[in-house]
């Protein structure tokens, strides 16, 4: 099983949060906001007090980000992880996003040879016409 066990035997302010997952304060605030991040409890002097259990999830959302992951595919993560889903329901998400990557690297190197030969053809300086530009009005 997949899973992001719970623990509430550390408490953490927002910045020490922060910290421990690498993001900023206002992105702890953006998740919580979006329903992502639990509001944690409060101390007896106001202050927010999170757990291991939080840095665990915002360092989840923190990487599922930096692999490109739409927030609302983060949630379907987030959610298969709480439930305690099989790995094959994460790996076929996994799996999903990827062909999707790949897509995006594909139409990247298409738009890179259409730019590279477009751009081969000006030679650059005060000439009148310029290839590129008649290359986009085309």
């Amino acid at each position: 099983m997949c899973a992001i066990t719970p623990s509430r035997a550390v408490s953490f302010t927002s910045g020490e949060l922060a910290r421990l997952a690498n993001v900023n304060v206002e992105t702890i605030r953006y998740y919580e906001r979006i329903g992502m991040l639990a509001a944690p409890p409060r101390t007896e002097g106001g202050r927010r007090a999170y757990g291991t259990a939080e840095v665990k999830t915002l360092t989840f959302i923190r990487r599922s980000r930096e692999l490109g992951f739409s927030i609302d595919e983060i949630r379907n993560l987030l959610g298969l992880a709480k439930d305690g889903h099989a790995c094959g329901e994460v790996k076929a998400a996994a799996l999903s996003h990827l062909g999707s990557i790949r897509g995006k690297i594909a139409d990247l190197r298409r738009m890179e040879r259409t730019l590279a030969k477009t751009a081969a053809l000006c030679e650059g300086g005060d000439a009148p016409r310029c290839p590129i530009l008649d290359a986009l009005s085309e």
